[in-house]
């Protein structure tokens, strides 16, 4: 009687892990590693580098401090041309379709990079120093957290580069916005084209005096630098004038008075007016933050708008 009961429970088991739901994840992602997928699409050494653009460095977001397997990071926020020598590393599969620490997709075939301090976004030149093999990438996430990496490579930039087979050294250099609009990241002499500022995602902040005028704002010609209108998001308006002269001359004023909001400020052109604006900040409490700071630090009286 014992046994035939010790064997009926030991069927009722075989059949419960027979008809046990498969898991979600394939093998690979549960044990946490990395690699190509199934399909590589063809011609990858084709893909055209990065093309760098003046993207403004937001507070907060991604630019925030964070830590990592107990190691705490601060993330630089001066338009510097930080320069590194180190290993690099590439993720692919079990980080492609998911975020970026900036928000995006990762796609393991575009010509993209992670970076654990470097301002986000921003445009780097990665040079093998085995082959002098040259790319250019944009850094739109964070990693690698292994001591003696300096940067994280897609797998495309990685193979353009020759150091997809593993990790290998390399000099990575971080472009600066005069370098961008000067187009002196170039190294073939051509001329740069105009340098626009590029579109931010948009806040979930509620909207704000100012906001259809904004809507309908056109570029700034003959500004310097030349930008387009300010990417969607929270912004601090510091003023409005008919001449760009006088909006020029408020813009070195805040500089001068808080020389850390320079990589902030943006001009354009609504409706015959040129507006001075400061952002774009993730969301309204860190606007008025630095609406209080411009208070403090300038006597001028900010406007907080969205777009």
């Amino acid at each position: 009687m014992l046994e035939r009961l010790l064997l009926l429970m030991l069927l009722t088991l075989l059949t419960a892990c027979a008809t046990r739901e498969p898991s979600s994840l394939p093998a690979p992602e549960r044990t946490g590693r990395d690699g190509l997928t199934a399909q590589v699409p063809p011609d990858l050494l084709q893909v055209p580098d990065a093309v760098p653009r003046v993207e403004p460095i937001r507070l907060g977001g991604p630019n925030k401090p964070y830590e990592v397997l107990g190691e705490r990071y601060e993330p630089l926020l001066e338009d510097r041309p930080y320069a590194e020598r180190g290993l690099a590393s590439w993720y692919g599969k079990k980080f492609h379709g998911r975020q970026t620490a900036s928000g995006e997709t990762y796609n393991m075939f575009a010509m993209t990079a992670a970076h654990p301090r470097w301002p986000l976004p921003s445009y780097a030149r990665v040079r093998n120093p085995a082959n002098g093999r040259e790319v250019i990438v944009r850094v739109n996430d964070r990693g690698p957290f292994v001591k003696g990496r300096v940067i994280d490579l897609s797998y495309t930039a990685a193979l353009k580069l020759d150091v997809h087979r593993g990790v290998a050294p390399v000099e990575i250099e971080r472009l600066t916005f005069d370098e961008i609009r000067a187009g002196r990241w170039r190294r073939d002499g051509a001329p740069a084209d105009p340098v626009l500022a590029a579109p931010a995602p948009s806040v979930g902040a509620p909207d704000l005096p100012d906001t259809q005028a904004l809507r309908d704002a056109a570029p700034v010609e003959n500004a310097a630098p030349r930008v387009r209108a300010p990417s969607p998001g929270t912004w601090v308006q510091l003023g409005s004038f008919r001449e760009l002269d006088n909006a020029l001359a408020l813009k070195e004023r805040v500089r001068q008075q808080w020389p850390q909001a320079e990589l902030l400020l943006t001009t354009f052109r609504d409706r015959g007016l040129h507006r001075v604006q400061l952002g774009p900040f993730d969301s309204q409490d860190e606007a008025q933050d630095a609406a209080r700071r411009v208070r403090a630090l300038t006597e001028l009286t900010p406007l907080i708008v969205r777009r």
